[in-house]
């Protein structure tokens, strides 16, 4: 999957829960789900499971929490789906 197309399901399933829509008009690698997109810890685990059912993955405890950017989430779905 192309990294452009992997930010565009991101932005999709983020969506949702953002609480700053001039960050989620600039959602890059960079952009951190707390404190760019202001989603609160209840949302980014609602986050974390529609990524799972999105790309049909598991991902643990250890991978959730650091799943907090763009970044950290596109590299946890890389390697769950490379694992697949």
């Amino acid at each position: 999957m192309t990294k452009e197309k992997l930010i565009a399901k991101l932005k999709t399933i983020v969506q949702p829960y953002i609480q700053n829509e001039d960050a989620f008009n600039n959602l890059s690698e960079a952009t951190d789900f707390i404190n760019d997109l202001k989603i609160n810890s209840a949302n980014l685990v609602d986050v974390i499971l529609d990524v799972e059912d999105e790309f049909d993955i598991r991902i643990e405890n250890d991978d959730m929490e650091k799943m907090t950017s763009v970044k950290a989430a596109m590299d946890i779905v890389n390697e769950k789906l490379a694992a697949k």
